[in-house]
């Protein structure tokens, strides 16, 4: 580490695994204000997720898609519950695993598993990417979804590469629940409260416009965003930015787009002047 970030108050916008990067940024001494941005649910119908489940343990998939850790962390509950969840870890080893960023390779790994391969990018873009170097002619692949996000074009994409599709969507978010703690978030920007914020996903830069907007408060949020420091974990959040008009101060070095790296590039950059706290205490 490069620095250390004591006295340094970091906005993060929890989603799946902010969690962890709370605890690093702790570890370093960061002050964090953490902002849930939605709440996770199982499928309110979880009949489909069991059906796709024994479906694979029946008959394995040739390859298995995961999008996301938490679909698979939550696959697994499932699997826990109807009893069948050793059943499901070997049919997840016959399978050839394909991981959409570095969140999957840790739950995967989680069950004793490791990732075949792992997207560039982690996007859709970047699996059907990925995907399109395979021969999935003939292939039944299974394909785990997430909310909120239009699966269209990978379903065709994998389908023109001759191979068949079964889906799931193992959860679902309640976006609403966590307006409150969004707009309250933008006050502490706009009242230079906050150090940093640190963005880890492009859907966490959407969420904070379409609440700011559902809000009235889309003027606050750009003011804010104007006086803080805005910490990017790769270019897939910074093009998001980029695309609302938006900044990045703080990137990692050296193309390694993951927390540590990010949380070196915040301590050596937010060293160069003392925290806010300190500031308004003086």
């Amino acid at each position: 580490m490069l620095g250390r970030l004591e006295g340094y108050r970091i906005l993060i916008l929890e989603t799946r695994e902010e969690a962890q990067f709370s605890r690093l940024l702790q570890e370093q001494g960061a002050d964090v204000l953490q902002c849930p941005m939605f709440t996770i649910h199982d499928a309110p119908d979880p009949a489909p997720v069991e059906a796709w489940i024994r479906l694979f343990i029946d008959r394995p998939f040739d390859d298995l898609v995961l999008m996301t850790g938490e679909g698979l962390r939550r696959m697994m509950k499932v699997a826990r519950r109807i009893g069948v969840d050793q059943d499901f870890i070997a049919a997840i080893a016959k399978s050839k695993r394909y991981a959409r960023g570095p969140k999957p390779v840790r739950a995967l790994r989680e069950i004793g598993l490791e990732a075949n391969l792992q997207t560039e990018t982690p996007t859709s873009e970047g699996v059907a990417a990925m995907l399109a170097q395979q021969d999935l002619k003939g292939h039944r692949v299974g394909l785990q979804l997430y909310p909120d996000k239009d699966h269209s074009k990978l379903i065709g994409a994998i389908t023109s590469y001759g191979a068949t599709v079964e889906t799931v969507l193992p959860y679902i978010y309640d976006a609403q629940a966590a307006d409150t703690n969004i707009v309250e978030a933008i006050g502490e920007m706009a009242e230079r409260r906050v150090d940093a914020i640190a963005l880890t996903s492009s859907g966490q830069v959407r969420r904070l416009i379409d609440v700011a907007r559902a809000h009235n408060c889309e003027d606050k949020l750009r003011a804010g965003l104007a006086q803080t420091p805005v910490a990017s974990v790769g270019p897939v959040v910074s093009d998001e930015l980029k695309a609302y008009g938006l900044h990045t101060d703080i990137y990692p070095a050296n193309e390694s787009f993951f927390m540590k790296p990010l949380i070196s590039a915040m301590a050596l950059e937010l060293n160069k002047t003392p925290p806010r706290a300190a500031k308004n205490n003086g």
